[in-house]
């Protein structure tokens, strides 16, 4: 008799341990569906994933693609031959949600800066994830979006990030940064009132050198305070060509040089304070070049005279300051100032020498319409 009770509890035992299992692997199953439905979701409908594989505690995304919009100057804002998440499980019981790490490898990603100034990356992704958020009931709706999340690390491994600046040209000025590795550390949402930091490595391709950029500090994303550091080393001239070189004409004047650049960057309560080093190895100018082509604002004429005895090296410090709130202030106009000015005293190019090099500008377009007239 005690034998079978024995039994009966023993196999009553082995049901519960089945059903839990059953249940577990149900409510597992539930989860995986619901993580893979929400991914598909915060993509939107200009992304893509070929596979999505869930494990415990791991999300691994294949192939990921994220097209770009109508205006995006490139087919894509984002893709990535892998994306890992490393998932706390424990935390999508105890609050707040965790994740670990974001690793991102094999990767591009476009920039887009506009004729305004404005910075876009990952069009529609923000609006997209808000959407997924979004349940029927809108109390429900208003905690999830305010509900803590906290990422330890997003990482870039072996890709590319491509630059497109439409203020300074139009169609957008391209550049390119090869080897591009970065990564941002403690990103906690959504309040974003914590320190942010922030690293960023790569490599610029130009007609003659690979040089190298690096970025780095941190930041508080919610007010914009910050303090970075930013470096180029050994970066073609011609690479940044329309940042330096005002042309009427379409023919390049800089044929040869690279450039070295510093900034030290504190950003608080909206004002900037940077102080910064920018140095000019081996500048060459051709003199061919439209009569109103300019380098750091001044004519070429005088530039290519003053540099004759000055083309191993000219160091130019400057320090910007200014209040981002105020829209009369544009950091890349304070700088190109500050640099022209830099490059004029380094020069010793006096007010009369650039006004000289001027005059020679209208002398030289009133040259051009008299041979364009005949006469």
């Amino acid at each position: 008799m005690a034998r079978s009770s024995a039994r009966r509890g023993a196999l009553w035992a082995v049901g519960v341990v089945a059903a839990l299992v059953v249940l577990g692997v149900g409510g597992w199953l539930f989860v995986v569906h619901q993580m893979k439905e929400r991914i598909l979701e915060t993509l939107g409908p200009n992304g893509s994933v070929e596979e999505i594989d869930v494990g415990f505690g791991h999300v691994t995304l294949s192939r990921v693609r994220l097209r770009g919009p109508k205006d995006w100057p490139a087919s894509d804002a984002m893709r990535a031959e892998r994306i890992v998440l490393d998932v706390d499980m424990h935390s999508l019981i105890s609050r707040p949600i965790h994740l670990r790490s974001v690793s991102v490898d094999n990767y591009y990603l476009s920039i887009v800066r506009s004729a305004d100034g404005r910075v876009r990356i990952l069009p529609g992704l923000r609006e997209t994830a808000q959407k997924a958020d979004a349940t029927p009931d809108s109390r429900e709706r208003d905690e999830h979006a305010k509900e803590e999340k906290l990422i330890d690390r997003v990482s870039f491994e072996r890709g590319s990030m491509e630059f497109f600046d439409g203020s300074v040209q139009d169609p957008p000025y391209r550049v390119l940064i090869g080897d591009a590795r970065a990564t941002v550390d403690h990103i906690h949402l959504p309040a974003l009132t914590d320190r942010t930091e922030l690293s960023m490595a790569g490599s610029i391709k130009g007609p003659s050198h690979t040089g190298t950029v690096t970025w780095g500090g941190w930041m508080v994303i919610a007010n914009k305070d910050s303090q970075t550091r930013a470096t180029l080393r050994s970066v073609d001239v011609a690479t940044l060509d329309p940042y330096l070189l005002k042309k009427a004409g379409a023919r390049a004047a800089v044929t040869g040089g690279t450039i070295d650049l510093t900034i030290d960057s504190t950003v608080k309560d909206y004002r900037i304070h940077a102080p910064g080093t920018l140095t000019l190895n081996h500048l060459q100018i051709s003199d061919a070049g439209n009569p109103l082509d300019t380098f750091l604002s001044i004519p070429t004429k005088a530039a290519i005279a003053a540099l004759k005895d000055r083309k191993e090296q000219i160091k130019l410090d400057f320090v910007l300051d200014g209040d981002l709130r105020d829209p009369k202030f544009s950091l890349s106009e304070s700088l190109s100032k500050k640099l022209a000015a830099g490059f004029a005293k380094a020069l010793g190019v006096s007010a009369e020498g650039v006004a000289r090099g001027a005059g020679d500008t209208v002398r030289g377009i009133g040259n051009a319409l008299k041979n364009l007239l005949g006469q």
